[in-house]
């Protein structure tokens, strides 16, 4: 890829990440992908998929319906694993967001990485959009990744990353997002898989 076309790669997916952060202001979020909606290979299947998006669904709204004020939090599901990122007001909250993530059919684990403070502000919720917005860019650009094996969310600096990935698969998109500008930390959320397992998925996309 010549360095042009990376360019305008980055511009436009750290523009699209702005759009959804700058839109989604409410105080509780849903999903991490920014590109929702569109048609990408997905090492889940069809079924699974719809399970992640109702397993969003349902804890975002009993998040909403249940907890106090002064929280923002986000809600994602990749293959039944929920990661619960954001902030809450106090250690109660986020005991009580994990427990209402846990009572949902068909989700197998919970990964509560909320923290207890003050709300994030639309300016540190801009970095982190852009954040996740470059390091798409750079997962579209690797040769040796399938960047729609993940899902990247961004909280305060604080990279996740989810999927179902080899374990060579989930060192280099580490590596990777230890690279961008403004990343503190990566917290890994994975399912990983072996190497013959991802040539079985390879060989049944390929034959669709």
């Amino acid at each position: 890829m010549n360095k042009s076309f990376q360019n305008a790669m980055t511009s436009t997916l750290t523009a699209v990440a702005l759009l959804s952060s700058v839109s989604a202001c409410a105080p509780l979020m849903v999903g991490g992908a920014v590109m929702t909606g569109m048609v990408a290979v997905d090492r889940r299947t069809s079924g699974i998929q719809l399970e992640d998006e109702g397993i969003e669904l349902r804890t975002a709204q009993g998040l909403r319906q249940n907890l106090g004020e002064g929280h923002h939090v986000n809600v994602t599901s990749y293959n039944r694993q929920v990661l619960l990122t954001g902030e809450v007001a106090t250690a109660a909250q986020k005991e009580q967001a994990d427990q209402l993530a846990q009572s949902q059919e068909n989700v197998k684990a919970v990964a509560n990485e909320l923290s207890v403070q003050a709300v994030s502000s639309l300016t540190q919720r801009s970095k982190d959009a852009i954040i996740t917005g470059q390091i798409k860019a750079l997962f579209v650009d690797a040769k040796d990744l399938q960047s729609s094996a993940f899902k990247i969310v961004t909280e305060r600096g604080v990279v996740h990353l989810m999927g179902r990935v080899t374990s060579r698969e989930a060192q280099r998109a580490t590596d990777i997002a230890r690279s961008v500008s403004g990343v503190t930390k990566v917290v890994r959320v994975l399912d990983i898989i072996s190497e013959e397992e991802l040539k079985r998925l390879s060989a049944q996309t390929t034959a669709k």
